[in-house]
């Protein structure tokens, strides 16, 4: 009979309870196939250019050079130039297109987007990779954009966000104020911004009193999209919902007319322009003294004035909020893409999982957002004062119009009574979209002109306008509105 060795299995017991250990906790401790010896590279294509693709690279560079070091992980990242190149070069290689490129890793996207490709069946769900807890350290309406369908699945995650902000000529704005019954008041509300631009036409126009009709607009806006759905929220009516994954469409006439009185009316009237791609280049020139656009965008307000090659002036910028509708709840646009991991394999949807949470550390989240002027997306990074010390340690130089901007915003996206929107997405969603604005866009220059040629052969002014502005013209801009988007969303 075999004598029972104590000695022998006192050396082998400590190895046994080592693997029974490692073996229990095996999820805790898995690197998910990475190797820091053997390195996964991860592609990521995007969108920016300029200062916000320098910024990019910079922070991709960063990761590679420490937490990707770390654990194996070397990150790719490519712009697209636009978003509407990146949706194009997306869906074609998730199509599998014999003239693409193989599919990246992470690409950015708007849930329009992101929808099609959960649909295809190739976005990855990221609740495999986060926690609830990591989770709810973001901005609820941040991750409520990424789980748009009914099962629940993370799809969107976000990096960056902007809003939109209001932007005004102060400068020229004093002397309109010096002359007339006028306050920054005036500018909370959509029908107030209509009525001080017609204050602000008549006032120009009255400073050449030889010259007769030669008024100035006050007003322009970047995003007539924006503009519509988030106004139609306002009023109560969205032209879109979605709720268990169940889509419905609502074109509510009552609405389109609010709408339609506060936009197309005192466009067509001369009192909003847009004439330069963007506001900021009707500011540029002297058009318009006040835009609403992107919080990305607000970095080109002019700090100039150039009238003509001979006259050029200084002048001060300032930053307001957004008007409202007068009564409605509060609701501020939440945009920019997220980023979306494509289902391949466990090693490079976890890798690039791993990029996602350090890029969105609030410290890495705020200098990204500072050097690209976007907004940081965690709760915590949503803190003046934080951002205010990432200022300062990091030496960033920001302009005051931004740093404004940013403050401003934060404190609308912190305030419980605001609501942050986006469109739910749908399979025509951009479409839909494009058409909302462009189509009131379309009809308002087309008619501003028209009435131009009309007053320039002879008629009174005032008599064409109300031709344009009647009941009757707006009940035939409806329906024509009405059977355009039907036949998109159909």
């Amino acid at each position: 009979m075999e004598v029972f060795n104590l000695m022998k299995y006192k050396k082998i017991l400590p190895l046994l309870i080592a693997g029974f250990m490692l073996a229990g906790c095996g999820k805790e401790t898995d690197n998910h196939g990475l190797d820091k010896n053997n390195p996964v590279t991860i592609t990521i294509w995007h969108y920016y250019n300029g200062i916000q693709q320098i910024s990019f690279d910079n922070m991709v560079n960063e990761f590679n050079e420490t937490v990707g070091a770390e654990n194996g992980i070397i990150v790719e990242a490519y712009t697209k130039s636009t978003i509407s190149d990146l949706n194009s070069a997306v869906i074609n290689s998730l199509n599998g297109d014999v003239s693409a490129d193989a599919p990246p890793d992470i690409f950015a996207a708007y849930p329009e987007t992101a929808f099609i490709a959960d649909k295809m069946g190739k976005a990855a769900d990221l609740n495999e990779y986060f926690t609830d807890k990591e989770k709810s350290e973001y901005i609820d309406d941040y991750i409520q954009e990424g789980q748009f369908n009914a099962d629940g699945e993370f799809t969107i995650f976000p990096i960056a966000k902007s809003t939109e902000i209001m932007g005004i000529n102060y400068t020229d704005w004093q002397k309109f104020v010096d002359s007339e019954n006028v306050s920054l008041d005036d500018l909370k509300t959509w029908e107030g911004v209509a009525k001080t631009a017609e204050k602000y036409y008549k006032y120009t126009d009255a400073l050449t009193p030889d010259i007769k009709d030669d008024g100035k607009a006050f007003f322009g806006r970047d995003s007539i999209a924006n503009y519509m759905l988030i106004g139609a929220e306002q009023l109560g009516s969205p032209f879109f919902s979605s709720e268990n994954g169940k889509f419905e469409v609502n074109i509510d006439k009552d609405t389109l007319k609010k709408l339609w009185e506060n936009y197309y009316v005192p466009y067509v009237k001369g009192y909003y322009t847009a004439q330069g791609r963007y506001r900021s280049d009707d500011a540029k020139i002297g058009n318009i003294i006040a835009l609403v656009g992107s919080t990305t965008g607000i970095s080109y307000f002019p700090s100039t004035v150039t009238i003509d090659d001979d006259y050029t002036y200084s002048i001060e910028a300032k930053v307001l909020p957004v008007p409202q509708f007068e009564g409605c709840k509060s609701v501020q646009v939440q945009q920019g893409a997220g980023m979306v991991v494509t289902k391949s394999d466990e090693t490079h949807e976890y890798a690039s999982a791993v990029f996602l949470k350090w890029f969105t550390q609030s410290d890495n989240n705020i200098e990204f957002s500072l050097n690209s002027a976007y907004l940081p997306v965690k709760k915590e990074a949503n803190d003046i004062s934080k951002i205010n010390d990432v200022i300062s340690s990091s030496e960033i130089e920001i302009a005051p119009i931004l740093k404004d901007s940013i403050e401003i915003s934060v404190e609308k996206i912190n305030d419980p009574s605001v609501e942050l929107y986006e469109s739910p997405p749908f399979e025509q969603a951009e479409g839909a979209r494009d058409f909302i604005g462009d189509f009131i866009q379309m009809c308002a220059d087309e008619d501003y002109n028209e009435i131009n040629d009309r007053v320039e052969a002879g008629e009174e002014r005032a008599a064409v306008e109300a031709e344009y502005t009647s009941d009757k013209a707006f009940d035939e801009w409806f329906e024509q509105f009405k059977d355009g988007l039907e036949e998109i969303i159909s």
